[in-house]
């Protein structure tokens, strides 16, 4: 008999369900985010530093584990009950703040919640990787990044709306409906679905599966040593951009801060979307370096831009840029591992350690940018974070393609 046209074919249950998993996961995996920041400032009353401190200490507990989760998803197969395992600790570090008020406190659930979102990025390429191949991979993370985009925005619009009726603390029940989505969608993945030789990177499973090769031959590949530092350049200069507008937002319309941020979110992520489906569409014929140098060039305008205007409406309108940089990485940057991996069966590991390198800037930026704005200001952290930027794209020249421009 003729299945009807609607329902999904067998191969199309797990792409549906990687859809749905990066669709409703947007909205957990970076824990709280910039709304973090707005509900220290406005409902607590900190200080823009302690603020940042609080950040730095939960990036950098993300830092040490970044390489071990991915060296994780190489070594079990286990992968959907490892993002459920997460999702799930994740939001009741975040849902608990309503009733904490103590520094150590807020700092230790924020730890507890990175710690698990650096299971999610591995987790889900390993699974994009096991379930398509090398050879559908850039395309499955370009549509993966436009799902995940697509769902950060529409988690941001309902936040917005949600925090002007009910305040700031409403974000954290959005995140617990996001997360009993989200864990219904990888659920719905077979579990014969996934190549787990094939999801670190190794040729697909035969009856004697290869060996995995030795770390300390990738730690000489000179072009991940250049990728790293690039990485590591970019997060230290944009980790803490949205925050710092976040806290302007919060002290010229702090009634309407978190609404507004929702907005800069919102417009961002409507960007990535088109930005992420470029690299799905064109990373393997143009090739990876020219669309990675566009993310980084993105960076340091918006660093010079912001302090032109305090106003809202400008501040919303230099996110947009955001939307492109952050679309482009996010997809490119796994693929880039990829191929770099290729047959190693390193591919988890080293997604990791490249992970752990952009997120040492991840974690200094928020505590530099809360510092700086401390003594010198919001204009000076912003030009501050632009010239770390403008560091970064000049390393990033030095980046070599590493695909073979027109193989897709």
């Amino acid at each position: 008999m003729t299945p009807t046209p609607s329902a999904p074919s067998a191969s199309q249950t797990p792409a549906r369900a990687l859809d749905g998993l990066n669709f409703f996961l947007a909205d957990v995996r970076d824990g709280l985010g910039p709304y973090l920041a707005i509900y220290l400032l406005a409902v607590h009353k900190w200080e823009p530093a302690s603020i940042g401190v609080v950040m730095t200490v939960a990036g950098l507990a993300a830092l040490l584990t970044q390489t071990p989760a991915g060296a994780l998803m190489d070594r079990i197969n286990g992968k959907r009950a490892a993002v459920v395992i997460a999702a799930l600790v994740v939001t009741v570090s975040c849902v608990v703040l309503p009733w904490i008020t103590s520094f150590t406190l807020v700092a230790l659930t924020q730890a507890i919640s990175a710690v698990a979102g650096t299971i999610f990025a591995p987790a889900i390429a390993a699974l994009s990787l096991g379930i398509g191949g090398q050879r559908a991979f850039a395309r499955r993370m370009g549509r993966n990044e436009t799902f995940n985009h697509a769902g950060n925005a529409v988690a941001a619009v309902l936040a917005g709306g949600l925090a002007y009726v009910g305040g700031p603390v409403v974000v954290f029940y959005l995140m617990a409906v996001m997360t009993l989505a989200s864990v219904g969608a990888v659920l719905m993945i077979p579990a014969a679905a996934i190549d787990h030789q094939q999801a670190r990177g190794l040729s697909a499973a035969t009856s004697e599966p290869a060996a995995p090769a030795g770390i300390m031959q990738l730690l000489h590949n000179r072009t991940l040593v250049i990728l790293s530092a690039c990485c590591a350049l970019f997060h230290l200069a944009n980790a803490a951009m949205l925050p710092l507008v976040g806290q302007k937002l919060s002290q010229s319309s702090p009634h309407l801060a978190t609404t507004l941020t929702a907005a800069c979110i919102v417009a961002a992520q409507l960007v990535m979307v088109p930005a992420a489906l470029l690299v799905g569409a064109r990373a393997d014929r143009w090739g990876r370096r020219p669309l990675l140098l566009i993310a980084f060039f993105i960076l340091p305008i918006r660093g010079v831009l912001y302090p032109l205007s305090d106003a809202p409406y400008w501040l919303l309108g230099v996110q947009l840029l955001d939307g492109i940089g952050a679309g482009i990485f996010g997809a490119l940057l796994p693929v880039i591992v990829s191929d770099l991996t290729q047959g190693t069966g390193r591919f988890n590991v080293t997604l990791g350690a490249v992970s752990t390198a952009f997120g040492v800037g991840a974690a200094f930026s928020p505590g530099l940018a809360g510092v700086i704005v401390q003594f010198a200001g919001y204009d000076a952290a912003f030009l501050s974070l632009a010239a770390i930027a403008a560091l970064a794209c000049v390393l990033a020249l030095a980046m070599p393609e590493t695909c073979r421009v027109g193989s897709g």
